[in-house]
């Protein structure tokens, strides 16, 4: 019989609804080592709560104090998505509770804030965290990272990667949390994006030593949804240049997109790796594709493979099937889930570990330096 992980869900938001859907989905997998169960839910608003009770039966705790949780001994886990000014004081009372944690990005709402969240992890060793981040676990990013692996790339040109999407350009949505300081942080698009694109360049090693950032607000103020208007106070779009020195000892640049204004992208994430001896791109707008170039040294051509459903963990899902961003969601709570029964598996790439979540605020907190000076940054790791 698979073991038990009993979690307590902290913001019963889309994220909070689409780890329960994965929940439900478990019989989906044919290899995990355990099986996560819900015991309980928390949230400000209980309007969310009817959602839950509505399709777990099964959950005891309905409460609007997290805490409640936390004291909870019939919980193993807790999986938090609040918003990022509650990250530090709410990431470190589940550290030190000794309830496993996977929260969400930017862990913590600027730097100072992830500091502090990480020297708990650190006063904690027995507790498992992760940062979340489901867009690596698509059967044609692990074709990208196998291609890493085997070295098909050869010296490193360039790396370019992305999260870009395009909900704000509906000037007639009414603002929310994201657009607040007070709420979202200096940050703004970086902090809410920025771990998407970062979490396989930082896998990979390659951390930024110097940054330019062009960061952009282009919406000053927004419906309050309540016939009046707001200021909105954060950036709409960022785009960073930055410097990273491979390996083998040769600099190369890495671009790196955080948008929520970018034309013509629904919810895309993409990376693309160009090297001396070949080039690979995957994005989720073309989900089933893994795309390389083909060489004869003088002359390039682009090709298409469909790579179909084939994930880090198999599933009843036969191979020539589409894979899509719920089954990743569940591809991602698989690997977490595992980390906390047996520790990882050198086989299985993992979940943003504390310490990328660390190097991603060193270089966010550069990008704002950089974009204030109009220079390079060095990124202070």
């Amino acid at each position: 019989m698979k073991k038990i992980v009993r979690f307590g869900v902290i913001g019963l938001g889309l994220m909070g609804r689409e780890f329960a859907s994965a929940v439900a989905r478990w019989c989906h997998l044919l290899d995990s080592s355990a099986q996560p169960q819900i015991v309980g839910v928390c949230d400000q608003s209980v309007a969310g709560f009817e959602w839950f009770r509505r399709n777990f039966p099964g959950i005891k705790v309905f409460t609007s104090d997290y805490k409640d949780l936390l004291a909870n001994p019939q919980i193993d886990a807790i999986y938090c998505a609040v918003p990022h000014n509650l990250h530090e004081k709410m990431y470190i009372d589940i550290i030190r509770s000794g309830k496993h944690l996977l929260g969400e990005k930017p862990f913590g709402i600027d730097q100072k804030a992830n500091t502090a969240i990480l020297a708990a992890i650190s006063e904690n060793p027995e507790v498992v965290v992760r940062c979340s981040s489901e867009f690596p676990f698509f059967p044609g990013c692990r074709r990208l990272l196998s291609w890493l692996s085997d070295q098909e790339f050869g010296q490193i040109l360039e790396v370019k990667a992305g999260f870009c999407h395009s909900s704000d350009l509906d000037l007639t949505k009414p603002i929310n949390w994201k657009r607040q300081i007070a709420y979202n942080g200096e940050y703004g698009c970086m902090g809410d994006l920025g771990m998407h694109a970062l979490h396989v360049p930082l896998r990979m090693g390659w951390v930024p030593e110097t940054v330019y950032a062009l960061l952009s607000k282009h919406v000053d103020l927004r419906p309050d949804g309540k016939g009046g208007s707001v200021a909105c106070e954060t950036w709409d779009n960022a785009t960073l240049a930055c410097r990273v020195k491979g390996e083998d000892g040769h600099a190369f640049p890495m671009i790196l997109e955080m948008k929520r204004m970018a034309p013509g992208m629904t919810n895309s994430w993409y990376l693309e790796v160009s090297g001396l001896k070949g080039a690979a791109r995957f994005s989720t707008d073309d989900p089933q594709a893994f795309h390389y170039l083909e060489s004869n040294g003088q002359e390039q051509a682009w090709c298409r493979i469909g790579v179909g459903s084939k994930p880090q963990f198999p599933t009843i899902t036969g191979s020539i099937f589409e894979f899509g961003f719920s089954d990743a969601i569940l591809q991602m709570w698989a690997t977490f889930i595992e980390d906390i029964v047996v520790g990882g598996r050198s086989d299985v790439f993992d979940c943003v570990t504390p310490e990328e979540t660390r190097l991603s605020h060193a270089l966010l907190t550069a990008a704002l330096m950089s974009n204030k000076s109009g220079r390079a940054e060095v990124v202070c790791t």
